[in-house]
């Protein structure tokens, strides 16, 4: 489909730039931020080390990277002191110098230009670029209102952007994490709990007796520090209990696999929760003191017994009871995870609710191997002007619907972005840092339709990323490598905090995103929001506020605090008031009730697949966070493609090998753009299929990553929408198998 936003090939462009460097438009302070060089070599080999923390997914281990006296990065290790790591980084983590080396990285600017009648790249330099996007934000706002700009962001640089719009005059923020991923336990959990789960979350593994998985698939989405604890758990002999339909990892590590069938997660949630309450296992001294609702929640449960689920979920009723029984026997040292990536099948919210009434029965949840209570350091901020009152939000799009969304929806903003009848404004110009849309948003053709409409859109990535084919100007950001960023201040056990700093400078003519902010900031009369002409002014007077400086992070990257706000676990008998509508844990919510929504949950079936179909179960690898490291070559070099995962019983209805190739085609007709190789393996379910996401990127400026494997993002066209929240289910999409070349074009 061509659009007036054609998709522009970026390959040769940029690659000139790579002996410029730094431009003459640089920022001020650069010799202080490269001053840790003058540092002492920490080995005979004059390696030095600067601390960092890690960039390539969310969970950001602290750590050093250590640089030759040549100025070449030669390894990432973990920070010992890191809560997040222990001193031991994943894959990603070690295999982060990738992002530095890649010779497709984004190398200077890009302005998008018409040429010969073609629309096309051209090599702009930082003051151009950045006087053009200040220039076309200015007049969107004038014509349209600044609350038509909106920003979508993954990862550290976003929070720069994020003070740019809004003192632009625009609070339409969306980070994909949410509606794409987290934000539906987030709002179970305030329903429940009266706070959200939060990251990195709060489960006390290492103290464990019995970890209950249930789409939760630590180790092959990492999550480094919790993977360290379950290892140790299961060294201790803690029970795990795994619910998937395919033997994952963890499932393998686990002394009872339940392999579900998709869709049917609430029925045996409820009726985990009838075995608890009508065998008398639940803790009932924390259930009478801190809960509210048990009663609505006994008659709610009452029929929903293991037999009753067994006909749903194909879980044994025996099961169903010798796995609660475990979980009972364990409490409250138990732990239901709340789950990561929880937007499956438009019932997420409610999923999740149970969830959290599971551990609120066994009393797991400020309790020593459940849920300890997280800290953070709260630093200070330097004083700024009031930041002006949007005359609309993204709410106003949807009036009436999802009140209980705790931050803005990514698939929302997109949905308001393709003008309709009754909308006086759709968003007219995006800015997006740090996340590849056509790859993390459901549906790819309407992400793709809803950029069509856009007067502007800017793109700052580290790679040329499908999402700049899109761009009007694309902003090279450099790694988390050559750069400094905010203080790292995540919650855990104990508070810390952790330093980022430069190990070598910026490669070719990348900026990091703060200075990029804070120049259109200047450009667009907003410079007073960005009070500091170098952010190591901004972390000095910061770290000294808590009795640090910028001089003691750089020498030991990660320093840690005492507690100040209580015990890690509630003490027993202590008086308590959550923060919902009742004070207490509401089995029964309040919230969910008022929004009309059902205020326990319940089951309601999914549709099945036709015949010849199968779900699509899509997951992630160890090695590779989303589509953004595919083309990173160390981490490429552990995988290169992915592989759709079949059921001996359905390979042999299809006459497969292991190792033949396939074409995906979904229920609406979209076929994968590249071919996929078979894995026959009894570690799936027949009813379905499964594929690591992440591949078959269909840029060939990606020199490693086109091509290889397919993308699942391209097959998932239906999209459930929680109602609740806003949350785009993906799981309710099925395929089949062309096993002949379908001759689909692919634009690259």
């Amino acid at each position: 489909m061509t659009t007036r936003r054609d998709f522009i090939k970026i390959s040769t462009a940029g690659t000139g730039a790579a002996a410029l460097g730094l431009s003459v438009l640089s920022w001020n302070g650069v010799g202080k931020a490269f001053a840790g060089k003058e540092s002492e070599p920490v080995s005979d080999t004059e390696l030095k080390r600067y601390p960092t923390y890690c960039e390539v997914c969310f969970w950001k281990c602290a750590g050093w990277t250590y640089v030759d006296k040549e100025g070449n990065i030669k390894k990432i290790l973990g920070n010992e002191e890191d809560p997040h790591c222990n001193g031991r980084l994943c894959p990603r983590g070690t295999g982060g110098v990738g992002m530095y080396n890649d010779e497709d990285r984004l190398k200077t600017p890009l302005i998008r230009e018409e040429k010969d009648g073609k629309q096309v790249f051209r090599e702009a330099s930082w003051e151009e670029a950045l006087e053009y996007t200040a220039k076309r934000l200015k007049e969107v706002a004038k014509e349209h209102g600044p609350e038509c700009v909106a920003l979508f962001n993954h990862g550290s640089g976003g929070k720069y952007f994020g003070t740019l719009l809004k003192a632009f005059g625009s609070e339409n923020i969306a980070a994909p994490s949410f509606a794409q991923c987290r934000g539906p336990r987030e709002t179970g959990w305030i329903a429940t709990f009266g706070e959200a789960v939060g990251s990195p979350e709060p489960t006390d593994i290492r103290d464990t007796k019995c970890l209950v998985l249930i789409g939760s698939h630590i180790g092959e989405n990492m999550h480094n520090g919790q993977v360290q604890e379950m290892s140790e758990a299961i060294d201790r002999g803690a029970t795990i209990i795994t619910v998937d339909p395919r033997l994952s990892t963890a499932a393998s590590k686990s002394k009872y696999w339940l392999p579900i069938k998709p869709a049917t997660d609430i029925a045996l949630l409820l009726a985990w929760i009838h075995v608890l309450i009508y065998e008398e296992r639940y803790n009932k001294e924390y259930v009478e003191k801190y809960t509210y609702g048990f009663d609505l929640l006994k008659e709610h449960v009452k029929d929903m017994t293991p037999e009753w689920a067994y006909g749903i979920t194909t879980i044994e009723p025996s099961v169903i009871r010798k796995t609660a029984r475990e979980m009972a026997d364990a409490a409250p040292a138990v732990i239901v995870h709340p789950g990561r990536h929880v937007t499956w099948y438009g019932d997420d919210t409610q999923r999740t609710r149970a969830i959290a009434i599971i551990n609120a029965l066994l009393g797991s949840w400020g309790s020593r191997g459940g849920f300890y209570l997280k800290e953070k350091v709260h630093l200070a901020h330097q004083k700024i002007p009031p930041f002006p009152k949007p005359n609309r939000t993204w709410r106003d799009a949807f009036p009436g619907q999802y009140g209980l969304a705790s931050l803005a929806l990514s698939s929302g903003i997109c949905d308001a972005t393709i003008p309709t009848d009754d909308r006086d404004c759709s968003f007219k110009a995006w800015i997006v840092s740090g996340t590849n849309l056509p790859l993390t948003l459901p549906n790819m053709q309407h992400t793709i339709d809803a950029m069509s409409h856009l007067d502007f859109m800017v793109v700052i990535d580290t790679m040329p990323m499908e999402v700049t084919g899109y761009a009007d100007v694309v902003f090279p950001e450099c790694t988390y490598l050559e750069r400094y960023d905010d203080i790292r201040t995540s919650p855990h056990r104990e508070p810390y905090i952790a330093l980022r700093m430069p190990a070598v400078e910026p490669k070719y003519n990348t900026k990091p995103a703060w200075w990029i902010a804070k120049q259109l900031a200047e450009k667009l009369g907003l410079g007073e929001y960005f009070p500091y002409d170098d952010i190591t002014e901004q972390l000095d007077w910061q770290l000294k506020q808590v009795g640090s400086s910028l001089e003691e992070m750089q020498r030991i990257g990660v320093k840690k605090f005492d507690r100040q706000d209580g015990a890690l676990y509630f003490k027993k008998g202590e008086e308590l008031e959550f923060n919902t509508p009742s004070g207490k844990i509401e089995l029964w919510s309040n919230e969910m009730a008022a929004e009309n929504f059902d205020p326990i949950p319940v089951y309601t079936p999914h549709p099945e697949p036709e015949e010849g179909f199968y779900r699509l179960i899509y997951g992630r690898a160890p090695m590779h966070t989303f589509s953004r490291t595919a083309n990173n070559h160390n981490l490429w070099d552990l995988k290169k493609e992915n592989a759709v995962w079949v059921n001996p019983k359905v390979a042999k209805l299809w006459d497969f090998n292991n190792g033949d190739l396939v074409w995906l085609k979904n229920q609406d007709g979209v076929v994968s753009s590249f071919p996929i190789k078979v894995r026959i393996t009894e570690r799936i379910r027949w009813d379905s299929v499964y594929m690591v996401h992440g591949f078959g990127h269909s840029k060939k400026s990606l020199s490693r990553a086109y091509g290889h494997g397919a993308n699942d993002s391209e097959l998932i066209t239906k999209v459930m929408i929680d109602p609740v929240m806003g949350g785009t289910g993906m799981r309710g999409n099925f395929v089949t198998f062309l096993q002949e070349d379908p001759g689909k074009e692919v634009e690259a």
